[in-house]
């Protein structure tokens, strides 16, 4: 999630106001703790603030699993 902030040029602060959601939430989303848990509008939100695919998402969901499993 991070790589997908910073393409879009943007801090966890910006990306928490446009979502609606803590900065805690952000800068858990960035350290691949969580990802976003949200309804199908909210998902629809994230892709738009990101500016990203579901394909890109689902990366970094992944890219999440992996990160736990390592641990």
């Amino acid at each position: 999630m991070k790589e997908l902030r910073e393409r879009v040029d943007k801090r966890p602060e910006q990306i928490a106001v446009e979502l609606g959601v803590a900065v805690s939430t952000v800068h858990n989303w960035d350290q691949l703790r969580t990802v976003p848990r949200m309804t199908p509008a909210g998902i629809a939100n994230v892709m738009r603030v990101y500016r990203c695919t579901l394909d890109e998402l689902v990366e970094a969901e992944e890219a999440r699993e992996a990160a736990n499993v390592k641990s």
